[in-house]
């Protein structure tokens, strides 16, 4: 039998060709790994609009009933509730002047890396002196600066006027770098639209759930009645927002704690992960089961997309 010989220019092209077949296989496997890894979660770390910020998917809120449910908590209570949250990988934690929570999170916040939270909160009608109730914020919540300060709960079409003090320091206050972003906290679908029509607003935080509960209707009131007939204007608001690049954050998810039964909760958390709608959400939690069962229904409902 005649034996076959191969030169070693042969043996280096086979060689080649093995090693290159080998490594393509490997960088597929590669690829698959981190394709499934790279399915979204609850926590990962997304860009607010064009603000270049970002946080934590999902947000911890300070203020279910007002803030009451949080309060009710106590200092130690609410210390470990932000720990686990932020344990889990939820930075982003929002309240507000009328939530009377700050100097809680301040508390809570102590010793955590300031750059790696996400602190949004509101202030509220259009006080005398803006900047000066600013300067207290900071101090109540124990940071230098702000990354999102929204003027709370607008209802009428015209609020940016009837606010223009406000809006002008908040500009004033971003120009110093004392307030990373400026936005609004609508709730009715007048102010909404008018949120979404000017240049001023970076973020937007936006009543969502496809029950409707709680959501922004034509009456200038923020407790109006609603149901589902009141969605479909409110996402059509939203997807504006998103074509203009601004920052939306979905709230009410959970109709503001209504939904006891677990299945209204799913549905309504499905379909707000699902709207491709919102850059986060922030949902008011009392305990850290219910920090699970969000993080949980959020991530199922965006491993369905992926």
């Amino acid at each position: 039998m005649q034996r076959r010989t191969i030169t070693r220019r042969q043996f280096i092209g086979t060689t080649a060709a093995v090693a290159s077949g080998l490594a393509l296989s490997g960088c597929q496997s590669i690829s698959k790994a981190l394709s499934k890894a790279a399915t979204p979660t609850a926590v990962d770390q997304v860009e607010l609009g064009k603000t270049g910020i970002k946080l934590s998917r999902l947000g911890l809120g300070c203020g279910s009933k007002g803030g009451s449910v949080q309060r009710a908590l106590g200092q130690d209570g609410f210390t470990r509730l932000v720990r686990y949250a932020y344990d889990q990988g939820i930075t982003y934690i929002d309240t507000a002047q009328s939530y009377k929570t700050h100097e809680m999170v301040r508390e809570a916040t102590k010793g955590l890396p300031r750059e790696k939270l996400f602190i949004q909160t509101k202030m509220s009608g259009v006080p005398d002196k803006p900047l000066e109730v600013l300067d207290r914020f900071r101090k109540e919540l124990g940071t230098d600066y702000i990354d999102s300060l929204l003027t709370h709960c607008t209802v009428t079409p015209n609020w940016d006027d009837e606010r223009r003090r406000v809006l002008d320091a908040m500009e004033e206050a971003k120009d110093k770098q004392i307030v990373r972003a400026h936005g609004v906290s609508c709730h009715s679908l007048p102010a909404l639209k008018r949120s979404v029509d000017i240049d001023w607003t970076d973020v937007h935080l936006v009543r969502l759930n496809p029950q409707g509960v709680w959501v922004d209707t034509p009456a200038e009131t923020w407790n109006a009645k609603s149901d589902a007939s009141h969605v479909p204007p409110v996402m059509e608001q939203m997807a504006r927002m998103r074509e203009k690049g601004h920052g939306v954050v979905g709230m009410k998810l959970i109709g503001n704690g209504d939904f006891t039964d677990p299945a209204e909760r799913e549905k309504a958390i499905r379909f707000v992960m699902q709207s491709n709608l919102v850059d986060a959400v922030v949902i008011g939690f009392k305990n850290e089961a219910e920090i699970d069962e969000a993080i949980l229904r959020i991530n199922n409902a965006l491993s369905t997309v992926a």
